[in-house]
Protein backbone atom coordinates (compact mmCIF):
# COMPACT_ATOMS: atom_id res chain seq x y z
CA UNK A 1 0.00 0.00 0.00
CA UNK A 2 0.94 3.53 -0.74
CA UNK A 3 0.41 6.73 1.06
CA UNK A 4 0.34 10.40 0.13
CA UNK A 5 1.21 13.73 2.14
CA UNK A 6 -1.72 15.38 2.27
CA UNK A 7 -4.63 14.95 -0.11
CA UNK A 8 -4.87 17.98 -2.02
CA UNK A 9 -1.45 16.58 -3.84
CA UNK A 10 -3.87 14.03 -5.46
CA UNK A 11 -3.88 15.11 -9.40
CA UNK A 12 -7.57 14.80 -9.20
CA UNK A 13 -8.29 17.29 -6.13
CA UNK A 14 -6.13 19.94 -7.90
CA UNK A 15 -8.18 20.95 -10.45
CA UNK A 16 -11.32 21.16 -8.55
CA UNK A 17 -11.00 24.72 -7.65
CA UNK A 18 -13.12 25.55 -4.38
CA UNK A 19 -13.09 22.24 -3.33
CA UNK A 20 -9.75 22.05 -3.27
CA UNK A 21 -10.18 24.93 -1.15
CA UNK A 22 -12.57 23.46 1.04
CA UNK A 23 -10.62 19.97 1.38
CA UNK A 24 -7.59 22.37 2.25
CA UNK A 25 -9.55 23.68 5.57
CA UNK A 26 -10.15 20.51 6.46
CA UNK A 27 -6.61 19.13 6.16
CA UNK A 28 -5.81 21.89 8.57
CA UNK A 29 -8.79 21.14 10.79
CA UNK A 30 -8.48 17.47 10.44
CA UNK A 31 -5.79 14.65 9.38
CA UNK A 32 -6.29 13.47 6.22
CA UNK A 33 -3.93 10.99 4.22
CA UNK A 34 -4.19 9.19 1.37
CA UNK A 35 -3.87 5.56 0.80
CA UNK A 36 -3.31 3.14 -2.18
CA UNK A 37 -5.35 -0.02 -2.20
CA UNK A 38 -3.10 -2.97 -3.14
CA UNK A 39 -4.27 -6.70 -3.14
CA UNK A 40 -7.49 -8.36 -3.92
CA UNK A 41 -8.65 -8.59 -0.49
CA UNK A 42 -11.52 -6.00 -0.46
CA UNK A 43 -13.23 -7.28 -3.43
CA UNK A 44 -15.64 -6.26 -4.49
CA UNK A 45 -16.07 -3.23 -2.67
CA UNK A 46 -12.66 -1.87 -3.08
CA UNK A 47 -10.04 -2.75 -6.24
CA UNK A 48 -6.27 -2.46 -6.28
CA UNK A 49 -5.24 0.78 -8.03
CA UNK A 50 -8.17 2.59 -6.11
CA UNK A 51 -7.28 5.79 -4.01
CA UNK A 52 -9.19 6.56 -0.34
CA UNK A 53 -8.88 9.27 1.60
CA UNK A 54 -8.41 8.27 5.54
CA UNK A 55 -8.98 9.98 8.59
CA UNK A 56 -6.31 9.46 10.72
CA UNK A 57 -6.81 9.08 14.33
CA UNK A 58 -11.00 8.95 13.88
CA UNK A 59 -12.57 6.25 15.97
CA UNK A 60 -13.98 2.95 13.93
CA UNK A 61 -17.15 2.01 13.84
CA UNK A 62 -18.18 -1.64 13.32
CA UNK A 63 -18.75 -1.87 9.63
CA UNK A 64 -16.01 0.64 8.67
CA UNK A 65 -13.25 0.41 6.57
CA UNK A 66 -10.16 1.07 8.27
CA UNK A 67 -6.29 1.35 7.67
CA UNK A 68 -4.30 -0.15 10.40
CA UNK A 69 -0.52 -1.64 10.84
CA UNK A 70 0.10 -5.07 10.59
CA UNK A 71 0.07 -6.19 14.24
CA UNK A 72 3.58 -8.48 13.04
CA UNK A 73 4.92 -6.31 10.22
CA UNK A 74 4.13 -2.65 11.55
CA UNK A 75 5.94 -1.13 8.42
CA UNK A 76 3.11 -2.68 6.76
CA UNK A 77 -0.37 -0.93 6.59
CA UNK A 78 -3.88 -2.53 5.99
CA UNK A 79 -7.31 -1.67 4.75
CA UNK A 80 -9.82 -3.57 6.35
CA UNK A 81 -13.26 -3.70 7.65
CA UNK A 82 -13.97 -3.17 11.02
CA UNK A 83 -16.02 -6.56 12.29
CA UNK A 84 -16.35 -5.98 16.21
CA UNK A 85 -14.65 -4.65 18.58
CA UNK A 86 -13.28 -7.27 21.89
CA UNK A 87 -11.06 -6.42 24.78
CA UNK A 88 -8.14 -7.07 23.25
CA UNK A 89 -8.82 -4.36 20.17
CA UNK A 90 -10.91 -4.48 16.59
CA UNK A 91 -11.04 -7.92 14.74
CA UNK A 92 -10.52 -6.70 11.38
CA UNK A 93 -11.87 -8.61 8.73
CA UNK A 94 -10.80 -9.22 4.36
CA UNK A 95 -14.14 -8.34 2.48
CA UNK A 96 -12.45 -11.21 0.25
CA UNK A 97 -11.54 -14.68 2.79
CA UNK A 98 -10.37 -16.27 -0.56
CA UNK A 99 -8.03 -13.06 -1.99
CA UNK A 100 -4.53 -15.13 -2.54
CA UNK A 101 -2.71 -14.29 0.57
CA UNK A 102 -4.64 -12.24 2.37
CA UNK A 103 -4.25 -11.67 6.31
CA UNK A 104 -6.80 -10.55 8.88
CA UNK A 105 -7.87 -10.93 12.51
CA UNK A 106 -8.55 -14.93 11.24
CA UNK A 107 -4.63 -14.58 11.19
CA UNK A 108 -3.07 -12.67 13.57
CA UNK A 109 -6.02 -12.09 16.23
CA UNK A 110 -7.85 -8.56 17.14
CA UNK A 111 -5.88 -5.47 16.33
CA UNK A 112 -4.85 -3.47 19.50
CA UNK A 113 -6.45 0.33 19.26
CA UNK A 114 -2.96 1.80 18.92
CA UNK A 115 -2.15 0.06 15.31
CA UNK A 116 -5.28 1.24 13.77
CA UNK A 117 -4.59 4.35 11.86
CA UNK A 118 -7.61 5.78 11.03
CA UNK A 119 -11.06 5.15 8.73
CA UNK A 120 -11.64 5.73 5.22
CA UNK A 121 -13.74 8.63 4.44
CA UNK A 122 -14.14 7.87 0.50
CA UNK A 123 -12.49 6.44 -2.60
CA UNK A 124 -11.35 9.13 -4.58
CA UNK A 125 -9.73 7.55 -7.61
CA UNK A 126 -10.75 5.99 -9.80
CA UNK A 127 -13.58 8.64 -10.87
CA UNK A 128 -16.62 6.53 -10.89
CA UNK A 129 -18.15 5.89 -14.23
CA UNK A 130 -21.32 7.96 -13.72
CA UNK A 131 -19.28 11.15 -12.58
CA UNK A 132 -16.80 10.36 -16.28
CA UNK A 133 -19.99 10.81 -17.85
CA UNK A 134 -21.55 13.46 -16.75
CA UNK A 135 -18.89 15.75 -15.71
Amino acid sequence: MRMRGPVLRAPVLCGLGGAAALLAAAVLRRRLMAVEVSGDSMLPELRPGDWLVVRTGARAAPGDVVVARHPERPELLIVKRAHHRSGDGWWLESDNQRATGRQDSWDFGPVPDTLVVGRALTRYWPLPPAYLRNG
